[in-house]
């Protein structure tokens, strides 16, 4: 498994770190653990300014 950190792109805050094949079931992860179904359902607020997703090494 790689190793993924999701921003939000506007004001820099880590939304998210953890382990995941790829970058789209990284927003999955960050979206379940955050109470929603998968990345779809993260609100429109969130999604504004756009989400950065980096693959990190450790």
């Amino acid at each position: 498994m790689k190793v993924f950190q999701i921003r939000h792109e506007v004001t820099g805050a880590i939304l998210w770190t953890g382990s995941a094949p790829d970058p789209l079931a990284a927003l999955d992860a960050m979206a379940h653990e955050a109470g929603y179904y998968d990345h779809s359902d993260i609100p429109d607020h969130l999604r504004a300014g756009g989400l950065a997703i980096e693959e990190i090494r450790v």
